[in-house]
């Protein structure tokens, strides 16, 4: 039994970018590709220069990559037989495949590419037949065709699979929350971009213009899966720096199609919580029959690309239907080698929403709530860059502490390239990802009184760099303060925290039962859900579906009393229900037909 809270608790590696003339450093891993050889779990992010192994998907071992084109995105990884095959993306040259028997020890055999492809995707039939996915554009459609598993060249010409179309499809409409930046608002956020890097050229604001603004959506991530001889073709929609970015499914009874909307759509779907986003990712059966959804998670501050990795249990229910159980997909979960039920509830609540907070310094408008206001966007900055700087959470009573995460933030920390780096052409951008051993060293404490306080956790002397670690008391400890003081961290840069988050058991009952809920169609694609608020909740999950017994989308939320649903598909029914929760348990709500 082990524990995770995604993001994924792993090394997550700086990159320096540059783009006309403009450098910004920051943090990504997305894109993953997650298998199961030989007994292990492998991951393979995008803009890692390298993968993570693990025994038991929570504790994750980071491994050089070699041989392999690690500066291009969305790296595909399949097994094939006896071998481990790599792919990634380049739309400026041939790609070519690799494979390997031993990813951790041996070298990778190339195998010559014919054409340029951008976000591949390898799946091996039942029949030893060999396909093909690719695709990632806003206005060309996701593409599959048959390969020659000897020299895997193309059998027959390209088939065009999956277009975007929004028209019909409410969760692939760009923007936050599916909802676009007027022109305004997009002109005010170029604004601030510009006092942020004066100097930066016409061109490159339009570009920013460009992606700022109403465009299609892109589709992309193909991954393919096969389940009761039925095909699964998942793709990503609509763009990776919202916090709607979701993985949807296509179902065929063959590899090339035919294929159809799956009437659980988008299957992946994260849009709130304290880290949204759950789209372009792989979805894996692990050793116990258990099956799992990793996708890319979005923080998107200092760079668009800025993101996290995430992991959720997932699954085929009995009418074939994917899906994924996001509901409370950035708390702790446990994890059992064995059988599980992808449904289980959260074991510990959250303690520290809205929690007062208190720091040793800060800049201004960063100050210390803005670490237990559950948004990754926001964070407490130090006003300095010495070692010894503290941040401290008042959980207000004395509860039973079972987990702490704590996330570090990286603010605008726009670095010279290190010595003797060289940028990689990546598209249009130009990149360094740097590979040199980092630390995050930190030590925990607890107080009952504010006072006295013991250790809870202290990496003063870690050799790991964890952006999002997690720390887990099983047995629970007794403490109403929880203070973080950091030590050292990369680039000797100033201490930020987006979330010192606290979970475990609190005091009292459950919240009430939520009720007045009420829902309106607003178009086709849109459904406004309200309900009173509660005086003893901290929180309310909307959750909705094609059917009552298939509530599998939700929508956390936290301080407000209604959400407007905007990933609806046209025509088809929905049915509704709100969950309240607190730092006691989860009341659920009734179910609501609301379309249908």
């Amino acid at each position: 039994m082990t524990y995770m809270c995604n993001p994924i608790n792993m090394e997550y590696k700086y990159q320096f970018t540059e783009l006309r003339g403009l450098n910004v450093t920051y943090r990504e891993a997305a894109d993953p590709s997650m298998i199961l050889f030989k007994g292990q779990y492998y991951l393979f992010p995008s803009m890692t220069a390298g993968f993570l192994v693990s025994d038991n998907l929570t504790d994750w071992t980071f491994h050089h990559l070699k041989d392999v084109p690690v500066y291009d995105y969305a790296p595909d990884v399949r097994v094939i037989g006896e071998y481990v095959y790599f792919s990634a993306s380049s739309k400026s040259k041939n790609c070519s495949f690799y494979r390997t028997k031993d990813p951790l020890n041996g070298a990778f055999e190339e195998i010559e590419g014919i054409f340029p492809f951008w976000d591949p995707n390898l799946f091996l039939d039942d029949d030893g037949r060999v396909y093909f996915y690719w695709g990632c554009s806003n206005v060309t459609p996701l593409y599959g065709v048959e390969l020659n598993p000897e020299n895997m060249k193309p059998i027959g010409e390209p088939i065009a699979l999956v277009q975007g179309n929004t028209a019909v499809i409410g969760y692939e409409r760009n923007g936050e929350n599916h909802v676009p930046r007027p022109p305004e608002q997009v002109e005010e956020m170029v604004k601030n971009y510009v006092k942020m890097n004066p100097g930066v050229t016409e061109e490159f604001l339009q570009i920013i213009r460009k992606s700022l603004g109403n465009a299609d959506p892109y589709i992309e991530g193909a991954w393919m899966d096969k389940h009761n001889g039925k095909y699964y073709l998942q793709y990503s929609a609509p763009g990776t720096q919202y916090n709607v970015y979701a993985d949807g499914v296509y179902i065929s009874d063959n590899p090339l199609g035919p294929f159809t909307l799956a009437k659980n759509n988008p299957y992946s779907y994260k849009p709130g919580g304290f880290l949204p986003g759950a789209g372009h990712g792989s979805t894996m059966e692990d050793q116990h029959g258990n099956w799992w959804h990793a996708s890319t998670m979005r923080v998107s501050v200092n760079h668009i690309f800025e993101r996290r990795i995430g992991l959720w249990p997932a699954g085929f229910d009995e009418d074939g239907e994917l899906f994924c159980n996001q509901r409370y997909g950035d708390w702790p979960i446990r994890i059992d080698q064995a059988a599980m039920n992808p449904w289980n509830n959260p074991q510990w609540m959250l303690l520290s929403y809205g929690k007062p907070a208190k720091a040793s310094s800060f800049e201004e408008g960063k100050g210390a709530s803005k670490a237990t206001d559950e948004n990754v966007q926001s964070w407490w900055k130090a006003a300095t860059y010495e070692p010894g700087e503290w941040l401290e959470v008042d959980l207000k009573h004395v509860y039973d502490v079972h987990a702490v995460q704590i996330n570090f933030a990286d603010d605008q920390m726009n670095l010279p390239l290190p010595d003797g780096a060289t940028l990689q052409q990546v598209g249009e951008i130009r990149r360094y990802i740097d590979e040199r051993k980092y630390v995050t060293r930190w030590l925990l404490e607890g107080s009952t009184d504010g006072n006295s306080y013991f250790v809870i956790e202290d990496k003063s002397e870690a050799a790991t760099d964890l952006a999002h670690d997690l720390i887990v008391k099983d047995e629970g400890v007794k403490a109403r303060f929880i203070r973080l003081t950091v030590k050292e961290l990369p680039y000797n840069q100033s201490a930020c925290i987006s979330g010192l988050r606290v979970f475990g058991i609190g005091h009292g009952e459950q919240p009430k039962q939520a009720i007045a809920v009420q829902t309106e169609l607003l178009g086709e694609l849109d459904l406004s859900v309200t309900w009173n608020e509660l005086d003893d909740a901290i929180g309310y999950n909307v959750l909705w579906g094609y059917a009552p017994d298939k509530l599998y989308h939700s929508h956390m939320v936290f301080g407000v009393n209604q959400r407007t649903i905007k990933a609806l598909i046209k025509g088809e029914p929905v049915y509704v229900r709100v969950d309240s929760f607190n730092e006691v348990g989860i009341t659920e709500g009734e179910v609501r037909k609301a379309i249908g």
